[in-house]
């Protein structure tokens, strides 16, 4: 990943144990660190957040200061702002794992003064000979997860401390038990498209509630949504939607295994994630920024991943087959008959690379490893 030079003030927002305190450390020396993920230092800086203006003070040899969990302390964005202004030699890096907590308190993420970037899991490209998919299909991508020692058991107080303990702790929900059922619930959501009043049935709870639940995970960098690719579409269209997990290994540690489930039940969505995932990375990390979309028509043709910008217009299809067949190739081909420019691309479990009426079919776990920002994606087919 790019990071900004010595002079940009920027936010790096990336959920939990993705590794964004590690990154900078690397990236960057000499930091005067304030980390608000410890009590004590929270407790001071929550009560007297002009605190920070003493401790720049006191420290003249340091001009790039990192909060870490900014949002955890919204009121030391007013400080940072006036610091800004008054010393502009100062560089202020601010990494935060929501954004749901500035926004309801109306800080504007000081307008055009901070720059904002993103931070995933691990990208396959950065792991490279190391990558393996049928781990990181079952345990994820996150480097607290990669790295520990025992990742399932690490995985699991994951979902435990954060994605349940972390949002009761900050108060975002009332009913944490409602929500926990949501949280299974929306699991077999992964990699398909949202029925909200559906989800609101299984779970128990009313509608409202599941949109609020919905924008929580959200705001907690713990999912996304891609729409409908609509360009210049001669088609009827559908409207809702995709909803993806963040990460391959906190869907599969959410979602319910039941006697009888086949792995195809859970390993397809984890692999469609998993592309979706490296996708979103690669194009937050590259210069040129390219909608990321889907496309599925109301008869039921649909294309997992359409990827449009100025270098790049390509339909992916994600299949976790080692072999193919001529009906996996049929949503490509109907798609590159309504736009003639795309490339289409079939990724699947098999070993071959193969060109079968004009589609790219495409072992999938090298096309992974070779997905890196900036790159052209159909010069790596």
């Amino acid at each position: 990943m790019k990071l900004e030079s010595a002079k940009d003030n920027f936010f790096l927002f990336g959920a939990r144990g993705t590794g964004k305190t590690t990154f900078i450390q690397h990236y960057y020396d000499n930091v005067l660190h304030l980390d608000l993920l410890k009590p004590q230092v929270l407790r001071e800086y929550l009560a007297y957040p002009e605190r920070l203006y003493d401790l720049i003070k006191a420290n003249p040899e340091y001009n790039r200061i990192v909060i870490d969990e900014v949002q955890k302390a919204p009121q030391l964005l007013a400080v940072v702002h006036d610091l800004i202004e008054s010393q502009p030699s100062l560089q202020f890096i601010l990494t935060g794992s929501s954004s749901r907590k500035l926004k309801k308190a109306g800080v504007d993420l000081l307008g055009s003064r901070a720059l904002r970037r993103n931070f995933y899991p691990f990208m396959p490209c950065e792991l490279d000979s190391n990558f393996d998919i049928d781990s990181s299909l079952s345990m994820g991508l996150l480097p607290i997860v990669v790295e520990a020692d025992l990742p399932k058991d690490k995985l699991q107080a994951y979902i435990d401390l954060y994605m349940q303990e972390e949002v009761r702790m900050e108060g975002l929900v009332r009913n944490i038990e409602a929500f926990n059922r949501f949280l299974e619930v929306i699991s077999f959501s992964h990699a398909s498209q949202v029925n909200v009043t559906n989800i609101a049935s299984d779970s128990g709870v009313k509608r409202k509630a599941v949109e609020n639940y919905l924008s929580i995970l959200e705001d907690l960098l713990l999912s996304f949504r891609l729409q409908n690719f609509t360009h210049q579409s001669t088609r009827k269209l559908t409207a809702h939607p995709k909803f993806y997990l963040f990460d391959p290994g906190v869907y599969q540690a959410l979602r319910p295994k039941h006697f009888g489930d086949g792995d195809a039940t859970h390993l397809g969505p984890a692999l469609e994630g998993l592309v979706a995932q490296t996708l979103r990375a690669w194009n937050d990390y590259s210069d040129d920024r390219h909608l990321l979309a889907f496309w599925r028509t109301r008869a039921g043709l649909e294309v997992d991943f359409v990827v449009y910008g100025e270098k790049n217009f390509i339909a992916i299809e994600v299949k976790n087959s080692n072999k193919i067949k001529e009906s996996d190739l049929k949503s490509l081909r109907v798609f590159k008959k309504d736009y003639p420019d795309v490339t289409t691309v079939l990724l699947y479990r098999g070993f071959e690379k193969l060109l079968i009426h004009d589609v790219w079919c495409i072992p999938l776990e090298g096309w992974l490893v070779n997905v890196r920002p900036n790159c052209i994606l159909k010069d790596i087919l």
